[in-house]
């Protein structure tokens, strides 16, 4: 059976791409195939190394072989090597500039080590190459997004919703950039539609719960966000829910949510400093005294948020809190 399937997908190869004549063809490149093909098997069977070693010595023999580029590409980014994923897929996308899987290939794996500016370059070739392909549009869409070029975001974006009006991500895309242009009407319209889609989406909820608390509506925005945590708990969740208790004055579920968020993330500088107002408040009377037990919890958790973030935004009015409730 491997033969045989072996036999049948040289033959394709050749047929396609011309490497290789039966009548007077190039042992050399004769060879380069019979190895790209044993790759194809192994690779399928999960034998990415042995497949590695085939496909690097089939590019040796013949450097312009691109269908062996782009598995290389591929296999690379399964194992996580993704400079090397890039590499290869940058060597396929030269060979046959018209081949929309190795540009996609190579958004994806820049978009994994970062390379936003790169990234949206490949996707955006994709998008040329098949104008309509979704993920390559939404792919290009959130790139664009992340590199704050919300105009071109927007343009991707709209197509892909275009290619596929139902999906929540394009809304919840489409939302996030609305947010940070603090159109907030837009956004929060545009984050319902993406839970009309699918109403168990916990990140969009906490997105409109954020908006809600932004905006001044506590109620709505604690139910979404009390909804959102028990679906996918998260320190960004938990950290928002303590914040919409404090607005609701419920400071032990202040507490609770802000102790949540920290115990998945102590580096949540952000919950720490939150965490001290709860105490604070938890702690006052009616006289504005506050118990000396909560004043030293507020003060110690403060204290750990300029440890962590010693430039975050207002220290100037936290080490005054310090200062205060350190007496």
């Amino acid at each position: 059976m491997w033969n045989s399937a072996k036999s049948r997908l040289v033959t394709g190869i050749v047929l396609f791409t011309g490497i290789v004549a039966f009548s007077g063809g190039c042992a050399n490149k004769e060879q380069a195939v019979n190895l790209y093909v044993d790759a194809v098997m192994l690779a399928e069977q999960g034998q990415n190394n042995q497949a590695l070693d085939r496909l690097n010595e089939a590019v040796r023999i013949n450097k312009k072989f691109s269908l062996a580029y782009s598995l290389l590409g591929d296999v690379y980014a399964k194992l996580a090597e993704y400079e090397k994923s890039a590499a290869a897929y940058e060597q396929a996308t030269q060979l046959n500039p018209w081949s929309f899987k190795d540009h996609f290939g190579l958004g994806k794996v820049y978009e994994v080590m970062d390379n936003f500016a790169d990234a949206v370059k490949a996707y955006a070739r994709a998008c040329e190459l098949d104008p309509e392909h979704f993920e390559a549009h939404l792919s290009a869409a959130k790139t664009y997004y992340k590199l704050k070029d919300y105009g071109s975001a927007m343009v991707y974006g709209e197509r892909a919703e275009q290619i596929n009006a139902n999906s929540p991500d394009v809304h919840e895309l489409f939302g996030d950039i609305y947010e940070t242009q603090q159109d907030y009407t837009r956004a929060i319209d545009s984050y319902k539609r993406a839970l009309e889609v699918d109403s168990n989406d916990a990140d969009v909820m906490a997105s409109l719960g954020v908006i809600y608390l932004k905006t001044g509506r506590i109620g709505p925005a604690n139910e979404l966000l009390k909804n959102a945590v028990r679906i996918a708990p998260s320190p960004f969740i938990y950290k928002h829910l303590g914040y919409s208790y404090l607005k609701l004055a419920e400071f032990d579920n202040a507490i609770e949510g802000y102790k949540k968020a920290i115990e998945l993330d102590s580096g949540n500088w952000d919950a720490h400093r939150g965490l001290g107002v709860a105490y604070i408040l938890k702690g006052r009377d009616e006289d504005g005294y506050v118990e000396e037990e909560m004043r030293k919890l507020a003060v110690q958790h403060w204290n750990l948020s300029l440890d962590i973030n010693p430039t975050q935004p207002n220290r100037n009015g936290l080490e005054k809190y310090i200062n205060i409730y350190s007496r």
